[in-house]
Parts: C-alpha cells; structure tokens; sequence
C-alpha cells in the first residue's frame, strides 16, 4: 500500500495581541534577516529621511542638531549610532515577537525613556513610519514585495502605537 501523505497541521495561532498570523510572522522573521546585516545602515538612512521632512525634530537632538546637510547627516558617528541603537530595539522586538509580554514590556519602556526628552511628545513617533518603511525597502530592494509592504506597516504601526502608550501611560513608572 502506498505511503499517505497527509496535509502539514496548521501553525499555532498567534497570541491574540499580536496583529499578524503564524505566517505573517514567519515573513517578517525571514525578512528581518536581511536588514539585520545593514542595521546601521538602514537605521541612519531612517533617520535622514526623517529629518529631511521635519527638521523640527532634528533640533531636538543635542547632538545632531548643528547638522544642517543630508551629508552630514550620512557621516556623523552620532546619527549611526543612534540609528543603530533604535534598530537594535526594533531588531529585539521582531526577534521576539512571539514572546508577547517581553515585547509588549519592551517597547513601551522605551516609549517611557522618551519622556525624559525635553520637548519630545509621543505623537513624534508616528514621524518615523515613513522614513522606516522606505529605508526598510531600500535595504531590501526586491525582496520588499508588496506582501512585506502590508507586513512592514502592520508591524510599524504596532511598534509605535506601543511606544506612544508607554510615554503617555500615567500608570507606568519611570
């Protein structure tokens, strides 16, 4: 009698409070990869992005606020190490996504320390989907399908609603 091939069991559903299913997790793991090899890259061209568009928020930061060019922006060891400090969360978060409450915990202490910034008002996060995504799609190149497009937003889109929950809760300590 001939061997039955039986259909693979379905994944594991995902914790309820995560906005992605088994497979969508899988993507972003597996694409995740590829920007892990360019963090400070794709988090330095993040950032430029960012402040080409609010140069507001580049006045925030003390130590980059004197630069003025994209140029300098690209160069200076302060945006690199920033952006590369900001992909390490990101890095940690999607590393861990199916740990929910680690993730969960973590990305809203990080939203806590931004209240300590003078100036910096959690509604800054939501300033940095944008730059993300479009760095994230450079780094990639055609591996940014438009299926990692719906991906990376969903995924953007928790981050920062996180963020902005820990620095306005008015239950958390610092």
């Amino acid at each position: 009698m001939a061997d039955v091939l039986l259909d693979p069991a379905p994944p594991a559903p995902t914790d309820p409070r995560l906005p992605f299913n088994a497979r969508q997790i899988f993507k972003l793991q597996k694409s995740w990869k590829g920007i892990k090899r360019n963090l400070e890259a794709t988090g330095v061209e993040m950032f430029v992005r960012m402040f080409r568009n609010n140069d507001d928020l580049r006045l925030l930061f003390t130590k980059f606020r004197n630069l003025k060019t994209v140029d300098e922006l690209r160069l200076d060891e302060n945006v690199e190490l920033h952006g590369k400090t900001v992909m390490d969360v990101i890095d940690e978060v999607i590393s861990n996504i199916e740990n929910v409450d680690y993730v969960l915990e973590l990305m809203k202490n990080t939203g806590r320390i931004h209240r300590r910034f003078a100036g910096f008002t959690a509604s800054y996060f939501w300033h940095i989907e944008k730059p993300f995504l479009e760095a994230v799609k450079i780094t990639l190149g055609d591996r940014y399908s438009d299926n990692m497009d719906v991906i990376y937003k969903i995924f953007i889109s928790f981050l920062l609603k996180h963020l902005e929950q820990g620095m306005t809760e008015t239950n958390c300590v610092t």
